[in-house]
């Protein structure tokens, strides 16, 4: 935490399983864990890491010095890996180095308090009598070696004080982590500008104000989060700029203070992960302030041979969108410095994230973003498209069932049915809703904010004793319906209509 906060080896580790992680592995995370994918993984790291240090010890008191060699040679090794990150500083070789270092010389300490082994005893008498070593076992069974107990409890009791001591400084981490406080009290400090053009109140009507219904506006802390990123990147506005280069006529470096002297635009828009699932959560909605991506392209002048822009983030992550996205004067694509009326939350973010409507995240929801790169999508690929994800991915037509929740008791008699649905740039005109095997009934949409929002919507429901499937599909403005098919996440976004069983009692 004092020389290098992004490269502990913990992190280190764990952003090299992620980035190794086949999609599969991706995805079971993603079902167990939900948003918690990246607490599992380092829980996991802490466990394997538990088993791996019992068995170097067993190998450094059977083998001396084998298990101290192996601490440090792995050290070295995640040290070495976490320079090649892309958000590595000058020092981020060094906790890793320093933690095989330790681990070693701890390690030798605590195995040279353990009784000599009789093996070892065996093999020098042997030698010295100048015949074999027989293989036995340690001696600290009782009548062993005098002092052999003695040798033991210090054994532990230092084992114990050395426990301790990790366990201190892994608190003391967390503890410097929570209470470095510099880049989110720079963002309490920000003031953003005044949108030159503001987007419109929600209307009164977009809220059902129904119990266990999703609001239609996200709160910034209850909104989704899914990143590659295990450490939050920390990055002051006064650090921040966004290159924009590739295959245009000019480049431009943006800065912070530039950025929020441009005229800046409110829109609402709702995102979601091509992670999620029919009916989950990774989804939410919110009112963004940002600057239109189209105007700074309009600046830079893409070539007539551009179709991709690759954006990068400052962790090393990256999202290929197409470019007539971006230049398209009906989408509001932005790049992003507010979020809900306040600057962007650190870990959705902070300083400035990229925000486009009607495209999955992994294609178009850069975050902590520092550079545009202008290109062609048979020239570049991004981090996903090169895990097996397909290379544009549209947000695709779904409904959501909340209420009832999901194993819910209802009791018998008069409740209601009530969800979300969404198709961005088109919008919604319908939700149909069936119970078991009955008819299609249409349920009631609250006001959409905008076709690039999801919506609400109810329905009344008798609900009468015993268990019940309930369904719900939804149809575009353009007379879409959304399609029966499964399909799961991979390569391009889950299918299928939301089913709920209620128990009604």
């Amino acid at each position: 935490m004092l020389a290098a906060p992004a490269s502990s080896p913990f992190a280190v580790v764990g952003g090299i399983l992620i980035d190794l992680a086949p999609p599969w592995a991706k995805e079971t995370a993603i079902a167990l864990f939900g948003t918690g994918d990246k607490a599992a993984l380092l829980v996991g790291i802490g466990i394997v890491l538990l088993a791996a240090s019992g068995l170097i010890g067993a190998l450094e008191h059977r083998r001396s010095p084998l298990g101290a060699v192996t601490f440090g040679l792995l050290g070295f090794a995640v040290g070495i890996a976490a320079t090649s990150r892309a958000d590595a500083g000058v020092w981020a070789w060094l906790p890793s180095i320093a933690a095989g270092v330790v681990a070693a010389v701890v390690v030798r300490w605590l195995t040279g308090l353990l009784p000599e082994r009789s093996d070892q005893t065996d093999a020098k008498d042997a030698t010295d009598a100048g015949r074999p070593a027989s293989r036995g076992v340690a001696s600290a069974a009782p009548g062993g070696p005098a002092g052999t107990g003695i040798d033991r409890r210090r054994f532990f009791l230092w084992t114990g004080v050395m426990a301790a001591a990790g366990l201190a400084a892994a608190v003391g981490g967390a503890a410097l982590r929570a209470g470095s406080q510099a880049v989110s009290v720079v963002r309490r400090a920000i003031v953003l500008p005044t949108p030159a053009v503001a987007a419109a109140a929600a209307p009164a009507g977009a809220e059902l104000s129904i119990a266990g219904l999703a609001p239609v506006v996200t709160p910034n802390a209850d909104f989704y989060r899914i990143d590659t990123a295990l450490v939050v990147p920390q990055i002051d506005p006064a650090t921040w700029s966004l290159r924009i280069h590739g295959l245009v006529e000019r480049e431009l470096v943006l800065t912070w203070d530039e950025l929020l002297a441009l005229p800046l635009e409110e829109s609402w828009t709702t995102l979601t992960c091509v992670s999620n699932e029919v009916g989950g959560d990774l989804i939410g909605n919110a009112l963004w302030l940002g600057y239109p991506l189209r105007h700074l392209l309009d600046r830079v002048n893409p070539t007539a041979d551009a179709d991709m822009v690759l954006s990068r983030s400052i962790d090393g992550f990256t999202a290929g969108t197409p470019l007539e996205v971006l230049r398209d004067d009906g989408v509001a694509a932005i790049l992003a410095v507010g979020m809900n009326g306040e600057p962007l939350p650190v870990e959705h973010g902070f300083p400035v994230r990229m925000v486009v409507p009607g495209l999955y995240g992994y294609v178009s929801a850069t975050k902590w973003v520092t550079e545009l790169e202008v290109t062609r999508f048979d020239q570049a690929s991004a981090y996903w498209t090169d895990r097996g994800w397909s290379e544009r991915g549209p947000i695709k037509l779904e409904s959501r069932i909340d209420v009832p929740r999901a194993g819910a008791s209802v009791p018998a008699g008069d409740t209601v049915i009530a969800g979300v649905a969404w198709q961005q740039h088109v919008g919604v005109a319908g939700v149909e809703v069936q119970v078991d095997d009955g008819a299609w009934r249409p349920a009631t949409l609250a006001t959409a904010i905008s076709d690039d929002t999801w919506v609400q919507w109810s329905i009344p429901w008798t609900a009468e004793a015993g268990r019940h499937t309930v369904r719900c599909r939804a149809t575009s403005a353009t007379g879409e319906v959304q399609t029966e098919r499964t399909a799961p996440v991979v390569p391009d976004g889950a299918t299928g209509w939301h089913t709920r069983e209620v128990s009604v009692a």
